[in-house]
């Protein structure tokens, strides 16, 4: 197994700069995500790594070997597509066996191989359909099996879930890292996805305009975003931010509380206490979600499902979970 390092990594399109100066490290065994908005570059950040792209300068490394001008099929990588990329006319077993057959690996190698591969992925009862008798997943897990079969030193996956319903993409991405754990490898994971990129990373990228925004643990990116992009980009719903006393000052819905909640003794002169007009309320099962208006920003709160509320409503935010930010470079203040 290997880790992989990119240096100074440049990609232009033409005039159009989409990867600027990217300096990354992913360490051997790690499940690396890679995030943010479309355009923001992950995609081509990863099709450089595989290969797939050249970079307009800097370099790629895999382990401890310089990889520039070595071909995808010689990196020792295995990529995995968005579109699963299956072959039509071969039944599952022959898709999963298509890398060895092609390596020229002898038939009872193939056969132990893709056997053992098609157990671990729930395959079995499936190795002699077409893809297009399959559904979804397990298009998806045959595409996983190709790319396990073969004991690459680094998996890459490029949006895998994304064609799939909502219900399987949270099976699909356990299965994923339990996987990835289980076959001890290095993963790097692209997807737009922020709650997916929360639950599935070792370590998060969050890319934006072609530059690393911040790196760290899915812990850290949510409760200590380094500037209001990562504020606002990462979670279930954006971190509210508005201009306060001189300063960009920023709350997550999950903290809003409602003023009358808690007794008044427990308060602290440092909390964030305001009052808002509710627009709307959004009622999502176990909680609601409140609409309104702060400092001109339009802002939301998780309440109770409980709470009845409407028009001028007292909210107040606990001091701990403030975060500050630069207005001019939007930056976190420390």
């Amino acid at each position: 197994m290997a880790g992989v390092r990119v240096k100074k990594l440049s990609k232009s399109f033409g005039e159009k700069l989409v990867l600027d100066g990217v300096d990354l490290e992913i360490k051997d065994k790690e499940f690396c995500v890679l995030v943010g908005p479309s355009g923001c570059g992950k995609s081509t950040l990863l099709r450089i790594i595989a290969g797939l792209e050249v970079q307009s300068s800097g370099d790629v490394l895999i382990g401890e070997d310089a990889v520039n001008n070595v071909a995808p099929k010689d990196r020792d990588i295995a990529f995995v597509f968005q579109s699963y990329a299956l072959y039509p006319h071969l039944n599952v077993f022959d898709n999963i066996a298509f890398s060895l057959k092609v390596k020229k690996v002898s038939r009872e190698q193939i056969k132990e191989k893709v056997e053992k591969t098609a157990q671990m992925l729930g395959l079995s009862d499936l190795l002699h359909r077409k893809p297009k008798e399959l559904s979804g997943g397990q298009r998806q897990r045959v595409a996983l099996g190709r790319a396990i079969v073969r004991e690459p030193k680094v998996f890459l996956m490029d949006e895998p879930l994304s064609n799939l319903d909502a219900k399987l993409r949270i099976q699909m991405r356990s299965e994923i890292k339990k996987l990835q754990q289980k076959l001890n490898v290095t993963c790097i994971y692209v997807t737009h996805d922020q709650v997916e990129a929360l639950t599935m990373g070792d370590r998060i990228v969050v890319l934006d305009g072609g530059k690393i925004q911040q790196i760290d643990t899915p812990q850290n990116i949510f409760n200590n975003p380094q500037n209001t992009f990562v504020a606002t980009f990462m979670g279930g719903m954006p971190m509210n931010i508005v201009e306060y006393d001189s300063t960009l000052v920023g709350f997550r819905p999950e903290d809003v509380c409602l003023k009358g909640s808690t007794p008044t003794a427990a308060l602290s002169a440092a909390d964030l206490k305001f009052e808002a007009n509710v627009d709307f309320v959004e009622s999502l099962g176990s909680y609601k979600i409140a609409y309104f208006e702060f400092k001109g920003v339009k802002c939301c709160a998780k309440i109770p499902q409980d709470a009845d509320i409407k028009g001028v409503t007292k909210f107040y935010v606990p001091k701990a979970a403030l975060h500050f930010f630069d207005p001019k470079t939007k930056k976190v203040l420390n």
